[in-house]
């Protein structure tokens, strides 16, 4: 259902940490005109976990809004409280979103019960397309490939974005899921690899400063054109790697505000990306555009 280069969009924010909303309009321009397929707001690249319910809600009307129907908008509805979650799901069902991305509950550590049921209770509770996602390094939690398989029959669960790093897991997912369960990566690094294991696509952070880049990359796999797909992966190595130099979203801000489309602002306790790391991003960004500099 959801398919591409799907860009975990950052919320772009002044200097005194209030969220910019012309920027934010500036950058859905930029990712629809560079072909992104579809734009999530308020993941974790967003800042979801330092937005109030009232600026989550906002943020995800205004992407809703400036995107105007041209490519699915996703909104990040996930937390560790049940009762949260089910209640910024409906929030954003109710505004429009094409879709909802729920990450497991972090730091409780429920077990593989306890995420069936959660997710379960809010798939049946808002007909909304939904995107369960698994990132075991930021969360504690660890969804195996049998509870997405048990949550895959349910109406509304659509796919699962793994970030487990196992590549393995794609085929293992698969295996147990219902037919038309997809499979999207979390990991820009093995994205390529994801999408040609049987892969639908990625949630990116590189597609934050490099979105024609990583559009082409998905098409040419999704099309089972390997090489192609590797030609323009090798370009884009430095910045998958790079834009997690310091946590995300810290480096891709501050590309983002090096390339003239967002003010410098970020939430504490992030903090702008440290001077000694300036270099090696612009490097990295250089290389993904062929040699090109930010500003051509």
């Amino acid at each position: 259902m959801f398919r591409g280069s799907m860009v975990a969009m950052v919320t772009p924010m002044r200097e005194d940490g209030a969220v910019d909303d012309d920027a934010l309009a500036r950058l859905v321009e930029f990712h629809v005109d560079a072909g992104t397929d579809a734009i999530i707001a308020v993941g974790t690249t967003g800042e979801s976990a330092t937005l109030d319910h009232d600026e989550h809600r906002e943020v995800v009307r205004k992407v809703i809004e400036a995107v105007a129907g041209r490519v699915p908008v996703i909104a990040g509805t996930g937390a560790n409280s049940t009762a949260e979650a089910l209640h910024l799901t409906r929030d954003a069902a109710a505004l429009g979103a094409d879709g909802c991305l729920l990450v497991t509950p972090y730091y409780n550590k429920p077990t593989q019960e306890g995420l069936y049921r959660h997710f379960k209770l809010i798939a049946e509770s808002v007909d909304v397309p939904q995107i369960l996602y698994n990132v075991p390094g930021r969360t504690a939690c660890d969804m195996q490939p049998d509870t997405v398989g048990r949550l895959s029959r349910l109406a509304n669960v659509v796919s699962i974005k793994e970030a487990s790093g196992d590549l393995a897991r794609v085929g293992r997912i698969l295996d147990r899921a219902a037919d038309g369960f997809e499979v999207v990566s979390g990991e820009d690094p093995i994205a390529m690899e994801t999408i040609l294991a049987g892969g639908k696509g990625v949630i990116s952070v590189t597609a934050n400063v490099a979105p024609a880049a990583m559009h082409e990359m998905c098409d040419r796999a999704l099309r089972g054109d390997r090489a192609g797909a590797e030609a323009v992966d090798a370009r884009l190595r430095a910045l998958h790697k790079n834009l997690f130099i310091e946590s995300n979203p810290i480096p891709a801000k501050w590309l983002l505000h090096d390339m003239g489309l967002i003010p410098p602002g970020i939430r504490l306790p992030l903090t702008p990306l440290s001077a000694e790391c300036h270099g090696a991003v612009r490097a990295a960004l250089r290389e993904a555009e062929g040699g090109l500099s930010a500003a051509a």
